[in-house]
């Protein structure tokens, strides 16, 4: 008996269908967390370099890189000996005008003093004129000379004025001279670490012009807040919004990952330099994350790969990804799928959820391979985000589907309703996987 069970199971195994093998997977809920990658380097969220406003040799320098330094603290002098020399010659200008002011001044009371003089005459002369007591030519140089010292105060008065006119302009080239003092004194704007340093003792500082960007003296940057600078496709800058939680690993210091969250977003591509956007192999947008806390041994330029958290969904019905395929499926009128949605057995192949309405039209669909009673049948899906190797499905599946997963050569050739066979060794590992699409006996388990 058990000899002839075996032959007619061999039989039946050697005559059965050559049925493609797929693997499968079971639809469960998941949490899906959408992320968009991206390259780029840490970079201080403050830091200032320092170039010079007045040419010359630099004669003191205190600092070296990698040092830390505080806001007002020298860093170098560059030569003050012709600046110091303008600012001699402008105090003593400055005292000389002052002084010409000084004389203005007495001269101008001197004048005044002579004209009251002049009037008091005047008086005298014109009581003796009325008493016919003086000749009129006495009495008419009294008034010219009340006249001439009113003219003289007159002139005084605008020497005055001038004086102190040429003591403001003085006192402007004083001042003038006394900034460009200072600049060759260059001391830190902010508390923070010399990240670059350009010049050595005894070398010449060049001051920008237009066609001459100058020399970058110094370079401080504050660590308390780092950025990191990313540079994001353009197919994904439309998922990414600020405020979005982010995982930044850098390259130099692999042991840690860091949190941090988006600050900036461009709204223009990043233009290389030398190249015009219709030369550009790739279109990126500059993305700013900032890290929360500090990163100590983090140096600026250092690379780093962030990963920005553009959505999240909770308990979502998630397919994997490399189930999903498209194919061309027969639309009602009403723009619904009326073909393959119920099947209560094998035979049941042409079998409608419901009556198809006369116009029908064919149209590409995204969608999976569901195996329902041993046939492959194509179910057209709502994604929503992509995690990293789940869709969430909006519509389409439920729970306990049996979603074809692969191989990816038979899915590619797969039409609905085929029949098929479950590969149980490939297929899903978390759920059980029960229906085959052909009938095979099996021993020894």
């Amino acid at each position: 008996m058990i000899l002839f069970l075996a032959i007619i199971a061999g039989y039946l195994y050697l005559n059965q269908p050559n049925l493609p093998e797929v693997d499968v997977e079971i639809i469960t809920r998941r949490n899906l967390e959408a992320v968009v990658s991206a390259t780029g380097t840490i970079q201080p969220k403050l830091s200032v370099d320092m170039s010079a406003s007045m040419m010359g040799r630099v004669t003191r320098l205190a600092v070296e890189e990698g040092d830390r330094v505080h806001a007002g603290q020298f860093l170098l002098q560059i030569d003050p000996e012709n600046l110091q020399a303008a600012v001699n010659r402008g105090e003593a200008s400055l005292e000389a005008s002052r002084a010409s002011r000084s004389q203005a001044q007495v001269n101008v009371e001197t004048t005044r003093v002579n004209l009251d003089l002049a009037r008091e005459n005047l008086v005298r002369q014109q009581e003796l004129w009325s008493l016919r007591l003086i000749a009129r030519e006495v009495y008419d140089q009294a008034v010219a000379e009340v006249e001439l010292r009113e003219t003289e105060l007159r002139a005084r008065e605008v020497d005055v004025e001038a004086a102190a006119q040429r003591i403001q302009q003085e006192q402007a080239t004083l001042d003038s001279a006394r900034y460009d003092l200072t600049q060759v004194t260059i001391t830190s704007p902010i508390d923070g670490v010399v990240t670059r340093r350009n010049i050595e003792e005894g070398e010449t500082v060049v001051i920008g012009t237009m066609n001459n960007a100058g020399t970058v003296l110094l370079t401080v940057a504050d660590f308390s807040v780092l950025e990191a600078e990313l540079e994001v496709d353009e197919t994904d800058i439309p998922d990414v919004a600020f405020n979005q939680a982010a995982e930044i690993t850098i390259d130099a210091l692999p042991d840690d990952v860091h949190v941090g969250q988006v600050t900036e977003i461009g709204n223009s591509p990043i233009q290389d330099n030398g190249q015009t956007q219709s030369t550009q192999e790739a279109t990126n947008f500059k993305v700013v994350i900032t890290l929360n806390g500090n990163v100590p041994g983090v140096r600026p330029g250092f690379t780093c790969t962030a990963e920005i958290t553009t959505a999240t969904r909770f308990d979502a019905v998630s397919v994997p990804i490399q189930a999903t395929t498209v194919r061309e499926i027969k639309l009602g009128s009403d723009g619904q799928s009326h073909e393959y949605n119920n099947f209560s057995d094998e035979s049941s192949l042409s079998a409608q959820a419901g009556p198809i309405p006369e116009e029908t039209y064919q149209d590409e669909h995204e969608g999976v391979f569901v195996v329902r009673n041993g046939l492959a049948i194509f179910v057209p899906v709502q994604t929503g985000i992509a995690g990293e190797r789940y869709f969430e499905v909006l519509d389409g599946l439920a729970d306990g589907d049996q979603v074809i997963t692969g191989p990816f050569d038979v899915v590619r050739n797969l039409q609905s309703g085929d029949p098929v066979d479950i590969n149980l060794a490939g297929g899903d590992q978390d759920g059980d996987v029960s229906s085959r699409g052909g009938f095979r006996l099996q021993f020894g388990r």
